[in-house]
């Protein structure tokens, strides 16, 4: 049996730590069945943003006649599409993995692995033990128990992104942001799409208005069946036959492709981490401290695996302070303040900070300010109907408790206001800065000045 200064299971974010320890001279391990980088880097958010881009073109085509332009598509090449998304990240995944081989403190373990003690691994045939073990394992989609779904053939995200040929219509099962993603991408390239969700609105973890007006949004491009389930799948004629259910009443979708996107679970049970006497929770995530400790002595866990945010910022965040924990001796509680998130679909969404439903839950008093794209110089350019930013207020202090943003760069417009929370700075700060006219930006700014204190 070998014992490394550290094991690091996990070769996304987990290699943040494990290269920065092998530069301190630590003799490191770091295991990981699937390619270098991660799912963020081989089968999530870099591949879903380079075939996004596409959608985008594709969508701003379709719009060109807004702008006094006639313009069409005249093809979709599509394997072109898929192919250099992979080209780009199967490089990446392979340069990470030469230098890894080089570098005389680290050594790879491309096999599954199975805690077989504390702090103690079987990889393939051989039995390895870390003085320290950091867990970032990462999750896998989930698949929903549905009569006929087993071996119908149907694909998750990690096949829907590098599928050769471009199905003419798509049965989506789920409501969630990848769910959201995908359906952007494929329906935007002219797939017809179908989207089965069990609540009432898409995207449901965001602020209630947000998911509202997305899922009217997304109704006027696809067809969208919420508050209905898959209850059973079949497969005819190179079709799959999805019967839904509302209550009692049900019908049939037909589509090439069934994409099955439900959400998705940690790799705790196949690591078999409670050999490990690594606690998870109800969910099966790895229950960690503020420290992002595990129930394990000398142990670690962050990511996915831990269940706190799914973001990859979030990841990259956590593994700075497992670093400077784990390998440092340092004793530094993990920061979560002002996290944002993004969904990359069509319309953008981002937020920061609580939700209204949750000042509701809280009891915390507070004031609104919206403000529509529309109504400012960049957004009538634009011609964004449905983009409106939302800020949530704390009455007394000022400070800022949330925002949530619908519409073009969501995702970018947010950060002014990420900036603001973690410097705990009031709603002032950004009400009183100049802002560029006509900049998009402004949004923000007369959302902050449109709060009805």
């Amino acid at each position: 049996m070998r014992t490394f200064d550290l094991v690091v299971i996990g070769a996304g974010s987990g290699l943040n730590i494990s290269s920065a320890a092998a530069e301190r001279g630590l003799k490191v391990a770091v295991v990981e069945k699937g390619p270098m980088g991660g799912t963020c880097l081989n089968r999530g958010c870099i591949p879903s943003k380079i075939i996004i881009r596409s959608a985008e073109v594709a969508e701003l085509i379709r719009k060109s006649r807004l702008f006094g332009i006639n313009s069409r598509i005249s093809s979709i090449m599509f394997g072109k599409i898929i192919s250099r998304a992979s080209g780009i990240v199967d490089k990446d995944s392979k340069k990470i993995e030469q230098g890894m081989k080089l570098d005389k403190n680290v050594t790879l373990f491309k096999k599954e692995a199975k805690f077989v003690a504390e702090r103690t691994l079987k990889v393939g045939s051989e039995v390895i033990k870390g003085n320290k073990v950091i867990v970032a394992a990462g999750t896998r989609p989930l698949i929903p128990k549905i009569d006929g779904l087993e071996g119908s053939g149907y694909i998750t995200s990690d096949e829907a992104l590098r599928l050769k040929k471009q199905p003419k219509s798509m049965t989506i099962i789920g409501g969630g942001y990848i769910a959201a993603e995908l359906a952007h991408f494929y329906g935007a390239l002219g797939t017809k799409i179908s989207i089965i969700q069990r609540g009432r609105m898409l995207v449901p973890n965001e602020d209630e208005e947000i998911s509202r007006r997305f899922t009217e949004s997304f109704r006027k491009k696809h067809h969208v069946f919420t508050e209905h389930h898959g209850e059973k799948v079949a497969k005819k004629k190179n079709k799959f036959i999805v019967t839904l259910k509302n209550g009692k009443s049900g019908k049939k979708i037909a589509s090439e492709q069934l994409l099955i996107a439900v959400g998705r679970i940690p790799n705790t049970d196949t690591l078999n981490v409670k050999k490990g006497n690594i606690e998870t929770d109800e969910r099966g995530f790895i229950k960690t401290n503020g420290y992002l400790e595990t129930s394990a002595k000398n142990v670690w866990a962050f990511g996915d695996i831990a269940g706190k945010f799914l973001f990859k910022h979030s990841a990259n965040l956590e593994a700075q302070c497992v670093y400077n924990n784990a390998v440092l001796g340092r004793k530094l509680r993990v920061d979560y303040t002002a996290m944002p998130h993004a969904v990359f679909s069509s319309p953008q969404i981002a937020g920061v900070g609580l939700r209204e439903r949750d000042l509701i839950q809280k009891k915390i008093h507070y004031a609104v300010g919206k403000f529509p794209y529309t109504k400012s110089g960049m957004g009538l350019a634009l011609q964004d109907n449905e983009g409106f930013v939302k800020i949530l207020v704390d009455k007394k202090t000022r400070k800022i408790l949330g925002c949530h943003i619908l519409g073009t760069e969501a995702s970018t417009l947010i950060h002014e206001v990420v900036v603001a929370m973690k410097a705990n700075l009031t709603v002032d700060a950004i009400s009183d800065a100049v802002h560029i006219h006509p900049a998009l930006s402004e949004v923000v700014q007369r959302a902050v000045r449109n709060i009805e204190w």
